[in-house]
């Protein structure tokens, strides 16, 4: 090899060395900051899945104790994992406790399960109207009225007018209920009740095939 050569190759050796002094720091903390995010990401995986874990213990509890009968334990789990970050679990778990609650009478202690569901856009219609209804059902026909407003949708009209007649306000019950019947198909499961209750507060069936004219 030529003497040339050598001291060509040593000059760039000596200029990589330069360089590397000059953006080692840089070049490692790239590397640190990549293994940082590998390394966090791979942590906040693995929090995510003992979360999980731990909801679907806390989950099967609450079904245990319902299974059993036993719902204070089971409305102390679901409070536990109201605390928890897998709202899921937690409203599943409030779901069936309302439901367990209700069957064994215990209307009130539903409603409050119901309202401490964190819910928006549909499923807070379907729970707010599961609200109402049990709200009517313990004689506080006035706060379903409120807690409803000015719902639209069939269930929603239904429902304000179940609260009417359970203010004796068969009139205005009874156009609700007309409102109602329009905006169900006439295969829906639930107009022939709504039919019923048409009727029972006075009104008429109209021919399905000319309500919407």
């Amino acid at each position: 090899m030529a003497i040339d050569d050598l001291l060509d190759e040593h000059e760039q050796g000596e200029r990589v060395r330069t360089w590397l002094r000059n953006n080692g720091a840089g070049i490692i903390g790239g590397v640190v900051l990549g293994l940082g995010l590998i390394i966090g990401g791979q942590w906040w995986k693995k929090q995510q899945a003992n979360e999980l874990a731990d909801a679907n213990v806390r989950y099967e509890a609450v079904t245990r104790s319902l299974q059993s009968r036993n719902l204070d334990e089971a409305a102390k789990e679901v409070a536990a994992l109201e605390g928890g970050k897998t709202s899921i679990y937690a409203d599943l778990a409030s779901l069936e406790l309302a439901k367990a609650q209700v069957e064994a009478g215990k209307n009130d202690d539903a409603i409050k399960t119901l309202r401490a569901l964190k819910t928006e856009g549909e499923f807070k219609a379907l729970v707010d109207q599961r609200v109402a209804r049990l709200l009517i059902e313990t004689g506080k026909a006035d706060e379903a009225l409120k807690l409803l407003g000015s719902a639209e949708d069939a269930a929603g009209l239904e429902i304000r007018g179940d609260a009417l007649i359970a203010q004796n306000k068969r009139d205005e019950a009874r156009d609700l209920y007309s409102k109602a019947l329009a905006k169900l198909d006439v295969a829906a499961p639930q107009r022939r009740l709504l039919e019923t209750k048409l009727m029972d507060a006075g009104g008429t069936v109209a021919d399905p095939a000319t309500e919407n004219k």
